[in-house]
């Protein structure tokens, strides 16, 4: 622990420069970024860092809301993966949201909370480049209640997984209690 805290001293007192390329932006989400592939780097013993990225409720004029905020999204999360260059391998990052939206548009060019919605999963562990999932799709009978997407799984069985690689195996009943987990094959 002394060590890790001598790192992050060092770390607070010089001025830390992105690699690989990377360019980060000025805005809280990306620093916040920063900061974590700073100290994933430093190697001072992070096991989690929980990041937002706010304001994307969109009942209304929803492109005008979700554009930027896709594009920092993006771009923050690009400059993060080549910011830790190989370090990226033992790093895992996991984007969701705690709502979906439905699928018709509102009277004000919005969309309502809806149930279902999509995780993005980014790291060396992550049997990436593919989708998971059943896609029901969209029409009326498929939709549950007015216009949702139905959900075909549980965000804790897409986590489960993340967390047993972390060693959380023997607390997972205490993570999620009374759910009964299927873990997804993510790694």
């Amino acid at each position: 622990m002394l060590n890790a805290l001598a790192r992050i001293e060092r770390m607070r007192t010089s001025v830390y420069r992105q690699e690989h390329g990377a360019e980060c932006g000025k805005d809280s989400f990306s620093l916040g970024l920063l900061q974590a592939a700073q100290l994933i780097k430093a190697q001072v013993g992070l096991e989690a860092a929980s990041l937002d990225l706010e304001n994307w409720d969109s009942h209304f004029t929803q492109s005008t809301i979700m554009n930027p905020l896709m594009v920092k999204l993006a771009t923050g999360l690009a400059a993060f993966y080549a910011d830790l260059g190989p370090a990226i391998e033992h790093t895992t990052v996991m984007v969701m949201t705690e709502f979906g939206r439905r699928v018709q548009e509102n009277s004000a060019f919005g969309t309502d909370h809806g149930m279902a919605s999509v995780m993005f999963l980014i790291g060396g562990a992550i049997r990436g480049g593919r989708v998971i999932g059943k896609w029901p799709g969209l029409a009326a009978d498929f939709l549950t209640g007015p216009s949702d997407v139905q959900v075909v799984h549980n965000y804790r069985d897409v986590i489960a997984p993340i967390l047993l690689r972390q060693r959380a195996g023997p607390h997972l009943s205490t993570i999620f209690p009374d759910f009964q987990l299927h873990p997804l094959d993510v790694l």
